[in-house]
């Protein structure tokens, strides 16, 4: 198998980039007033309908079939865009998608393509790729044009430049576009980017986007979006190529009409996508002359394997887990040092990855308080909860036997073994109390306490246990 950057090559662990993180008032400035706007709409959306809870059902059992007889639907899929007019591709991983993709687009002389956002390509670093074989690949949706204007990351599955505010967004206009906004009023910021991206539409030759959802019956493709990028990607060029990982699957049209309840209230907080885009297959005479649709692997395969994790891949990339997660909301995406953040990414991202030996992927499931606010606003019913404790078990037990961890845990267990040790310990870690400051709280301790007084507060132990408590008070 080949390359897998699903996780950012030579990104640190989510505990230090964490603590980087944390020191940017800006951030977590732009991350708090973003995410509690989206909960708040959210929440509003929901509440009009009274069978939200049977939406949700409905999504979980229709995903889970789909993953239980994946292999059925995907080759009826393929029947049906064959069918009518289009070329199916299967792609194993990253390397082997982009190179098909490249290959399309050098096939039709094409120096730049178009893209509507996709988190798929994001998965399988498409634009580096495209770039190292001489075609430059062009963000349409505006939040990944920030993005990619300012040499940067993303930071949300929906609102990929959500770490960044309106200043910020202008400065980076004006370096790197012909006619820069006067201000940055958003409409000005708009407009800027819609003269820049205008040009590149009317000219180009191919077209790449992604797949919210992919009808098997039929063979169509559904894309939504808001700003109307997606549109023009999938009418104007002569050639269209989309990638789509393999799990984004309906059997038919009654499914799709389940997620296109789900998915905006989800995401956006809207009653429906502003657009939603549907085709199937070649038109002629109408859009694209040639359509590609590439089934991207890429770890979905193993993912599926694991009992547990494999409910990861319901995920409909709504982004409603990450603007309830208060570590996300303190953090920011780029701390993941993944395409996918959050409470989704601290689950997919490691299974995609495929290996829990990595210390940044292994790191990710850790990257949550447990709380369990993303299970309750999933919109498919995804236990994310239950699926880091797994991983953080699986993290465990690829880790060395013989590691600082595991020689402290060996050692609390032989104390909790016996106990007078047991006694003997809590004893001793009473004097921990001459090392607390006024408020009861130790701050520093000297190594190797120091790794959790690094981060964590530490109160001091009481005087007195409870065992010794009760023994003396029933004389």
């Amino acid at each position: 198998m080949g390359r897998n950057p699903v996780t950012w090559l030579g990104s640190p662990t989510f505990p230090r980039a964490a603590r980087e993180a944390l020191g940017n008032t800006q951030l977590r400035t732009n991350l708090r007033k973003a995410t509690t706007t989206i909960r708040g709409k959210r929440e509003q959306a929901v509440a009009e309908l009274p069978d939200w809870e049977e939406l949700r059902r409905a999504g979980e059992a229709v995903k889970d079939d789909v993953l239980a007889r994946l292999d059925t639907y995907l080759l009826r899929l393929e029947e049906a865009v064959t069918a009518r007019g289009g070329v199916v591709h299967w792609a194993r991983d990253a390397d082997e998608a982009n190179r098909i993709v490249l290959d399309l687009a050098r096939a039709k002389g094409a120096e730049e393509v178009v893209k509507v956002k996709s988190m798929a390509t994001a998965e399988i670093g498409l634009n580096s790729a495209l770039e190292a074989g001489g075609v430059r690949a062009v963000e349409t949706d505006l939040a990944e044009l920030i993005v990619q204007l300012g040499d940067d990351l993303p930071s949300h599955i929906l609102v990929p430049a959500i770490h960044r505010n309106r200043a910020e967004i202008k400065e980076i206009f004006a370096r790197r576009m012909p006619e820069a906004p006067d201000s940055d009023d958003p409409g000005e910021l708009a407009e800027a980017a819609r003269r820049h991206l205008r040009r590149k539409f009317l000219s180009a030759k191919v077209a790449v986007s992604g797949a919210n959802f992919a009808v098997a019956d039929t063979g169509s493709i559904a894309v939504v979006e808001s700003e109307g990028n997606g549109r023009m990607c999938l009418t104007l060029p002569e050639t269209l190529i989309t990638v789509m990982g393999i799990e984004k699957l309906v059997p038919t049209w009654r499914d799709l009409e389940v997620f296109l309840q789900l998915l905006p209230r989800s995401s956006t907080a809207e009653r429906m996508n502003p657009y939603t885009s549907v085709w199937s297959g070649v038109t002629p005479g109408d859009g694209p002359s040639e359509f590609h649709l590439v089934l991207l692997d890429n770890g979905r395969t193993a993912t599926l394997a694991d009992e547990v994790g494999s409910q990861a891949l319901r995920c409909i990339r709504c982004s409603a887990c990450l603007n309830v997660c208060p570590v996300y909301e303190r953090t920011g995406g780029q701390a993941y040092g993944s395409v996918y953040p959050g409470p989704i990414g601290a689950i997919l991202a490691p299974q995609l990855a495929g290996d829990m030996s990595d210390k940044q992927a292994a790191s990710l499931p850790f990257a949550s308080s447990l709380c369990g606010a993303c299970y309750e606003v999933c919109p498919v019913r995804i236990n994310i909860p239950e699926v880091l404790t797994h991983l953080r078990a699986e993290a465990v037990a690829a880790k060395p036997k013989r590691n600082p961890e595991a020689l402290a845990m060996s050692g609390a267990a032989w104390v909790f073994r016996d106990p007078r040790r047991y006694e003997a310990a809590q004893r001793a870690g009473s004097l921990s109390r001459f090392l607390a400051g006024d408020d009861g709280t130790i701050r520093r301790l000297p190594w190797p306490g120091s790794k959790w007084t690094a981060t964590r507060d530490f109160p001091a132990l009481p005087k007195e246990s409870f065992r010794t408590w009760w023994r003396r008070r029933r004389g």
